[in-house]
């Protein structure tokens, strides 16, 4: 556990330095969030505001991902040996995402528009990752094809070809739930800390120590962005910082056959997701609509909540969830 919080504690410190320099960097290169016209109105006033903030955690990933992998790896004892190796395909997949949002969030600014990557392009990209992570997963570490169901306390093993394209959906489920829950200052960054938090701590409880040490490194590159993310924010982390975290979550959940939980700790990214699936189907159906606006951290904007209001409800509601995922295993 000491370990850990040096990892945390020296990951926040970098995040925290990256942050500095980065910010004017992008302040310097006009690299400003573009607001959607549709948005509430008092969005407007964020135009302009840096973008692509998921970078910092980015780099800080990779700076400590480094540290860690060298440290592990000169190592005599085969099994620290084994902690570097099977550490890799975590950060790989993670930062991988990150790419994805980095191209998205680099077409919206050059277009000067809020469309970026075309779905179907985006969607391919984040499935091509998903695939290769699974893959690396059962045929190059070779992990055991079980899945642990909350509060049976059972593993369930699948056989391949279904193992493969459900870790896929999660992985691409959950990318794209953690992207729209970003949209609030420090929400996302707030909610996915919590939830990469209960991650780690399972990773503690079972001993899967590249688990831990991924989450811990991880826990540090969040809180320091979120330092500068809280209202009124500094920086946003954009597609880029989203995409990567909503990886990170789903590979640290299967690589612990945990993804299930995603369902239970992660519930406001769920929610959020929800929230305009019901609203776009109800619209299409009725042409009304449920909620003043989705994803449902808006509804709750136009109905009179300040933004630190959401962002505290939402992380609370997050923190109990990830009690009751810890108690359901």
């Amino acid at each position: 556990m000491e370990f850990q919080t040096k990892i945390i504690l020296i990951s926040l410190a970098i995040s925290f330095v990256t942050a500095l320099i980065v910010i004017p960097i992008l302040r310097k290169l006009k690299i400003g969030q573009l607001e959607r016209k549709e948005g509430p109105r008092s969005h407007l006033n964020k135009q302009g505001t840096p973008t692509m903030g998921g970078i910092i955690m980015t780099i800080t990933i990779l700076i400590v991902g480094i540290l860690v992998f060298i440290n592990y790896s000169k190592s005599e004892d085969i099994m620290q040996k084994q902690v570097a190796i099977k550490f890799i395909p975590l950060v790989i997949s993670t930062i991988c995402f990150g790419m994805i949002g980095l191209i998205d969030d680099f077409k919206k600014l050059i277009g000067k528009n809020t469309d970026g990557l075309k779905p179907a392009y985006k969607m391919l990209g984040l499935l091509i990752v998903s695939v290769a992570f699974s893959i690396y997963l059962t045929q190059i570490l070779h992990i055991e094809l079980e899945t642990y169901i909350p509060f049976f306390k059972v593993y369930i093993t699948l056989p391949i070809w279904l193992y493969i394209p459900f870790v896929v959906f999660v992985m691409l489920a959950t990318t794209n739930a953690v992207n729209l829950t970003d949209g609030i200052d420090g929400l996302s960054t707030s909610v996915t800390t919590i939830i990469i938090t209960c991650l780690t701590v399972i990773g503690i409880i079972f001993g899967i120590k590249e688990i831990s040490i991924f989450g811990s490194i991880l826990i540090g590159a969040c809180l320091g962005f979120l330092i500068f993310n809280l209202h009124p924010a500094k920086v946003f982390m954009g597609d880029t910082g989203s995409l990567l975290l909503g990886g990170a979550i789903a590979s640290m959940a299967i690589y612990l056959k945990m993804p299930i939980l995603i369902a239970i700790i992660a519930i406001v990214p769920v929610i959020e997701t929800l929230s305009v699936m019901i609203q776009v189907r109800h619209f299409k159906k009725t042409g009304e609509r449920v909620f003043k606006m989705t994803p449902i951290h808006h509804h709750f904007e136009l109905s009179g909540w300040n933004e630190n209001k959401i962002v505290s409800v939402f992380s609370i509601i997050t923190l109990i969830c990830c009690i009751i995922g810890l108690i359901a295993i």
